[in-house]
């Protein structure tokens, strides 16, 4: 019996671990990323790579163009935070944060699982993030989970089965998720072409928020995160001088590294 399962992938780390979470779980994957005009727009090239890396036959890119409104800097003109180290990450709310966003990508996102037969939703979020990320908490994927089921996927004639909406990092730091990603095969690889970086630039030398926690991840993990040795292999940044990056763990992860050619 076929199980198909449809992954919200923005092109960053954690959506790029759900998908290949997703591939070793059900024998149908499609993605789904979202075009918003968002100021990174390098992550909906790194899903599109991510997704042919993968293998996954069922990409869709939905333009929904400049429809969020705030004053995050991720889709305004306001300037971008940067900070010394991830300590120095202010509390509260972040001011990254684009209000509704994930309630919009989840209900667009069942809308095609829907078309497609699909009860199966997954999606990156984790309560890693949840003070300065409010929509990225249990008890609001709980809470969706429910309107979805309870408008559209009510299993009453005629109807698709609930839908369940996994979230394979909830529960997970930064460093387990790296250790997670280690696991399934392939996933490192496509690591190397993710996109994390809130200023879009490649190779990752900002220090904004997600930049950080992703660095930290990966050094608390003792992993090299694999899109830095890609930048540093192509003689585009300095290697960093934390320990992951130690002359043994990088010869041991670099033969993992393909070069995608399209």
């Amino acid at each position: 019996m076929t199980s198909k399962a449809l992954v919200i992938l923005s092109g960053g780390q954690d959506s790029t671990t759900c998908l290949y979470w997703a591939l070793q779980k059900f024998t149908e994957v499609s993605a789904i990323t979202f075009d918003y005009a968002q100021r990174h727009r390098k992550e909906i090239e790194a899903a599109k790579v991510v997704s042919s890396i993968a293998g996954v036959r069922d990409h869709t890119v939905v333009e929904l163009g400049p429809i969020l409104r705030g004053s995050s800097p991720l889709i305004s003109e306001e300037k971008l935070g940067q900070y010394k180290d991830h300590a120095s990450l202010p509390g509260g709310l972040e001011d990254t944060f684009v209000p509704m966003r994930n309630q919009l990508f989840i209900t667009i996102a069942a809308n095609h699982a829907y078309a497609i037969g699909c009860t199966d939703l997954v999606t990156g979020v984790c309560e890693e993030d949840f003070g300065g990320y409010p929509d990225c908490r249990q008890i609001f994927i709980d809470a969706i989970e429910n309107a979805c089921n309870q408008g559209t996927f009510t299993g009453g004639p005629g109807a698709l089965q609930n839908l369940r909406i996994h979230t394979p990092l909830m529960n997970l730091t930064k460093a387990e998720s790296v250790k997670l990603a280690t696991t399934l095969p392939g996933c490192y690889n496509a690591l190397s072409y993710s996109h994390t970086a809130y200023d879009g630039v490649f190779p990752p030398t900002g220090r904004d928020h997600a930049s950080l926690l992703r660095a930290k991840g990966f050094e608390e993990a003792n992993v090299p995160d694999p899109l830095v040795l890609r930048a540093v292999t192509a003689g585009l940044m300095a290697e960093p001088k934390t320990k992951n990056y130690s002359a043994v763990e990088v010869v041991k992860w670099l033969p993992q590294l393909k070069v995608w050619r399209g």
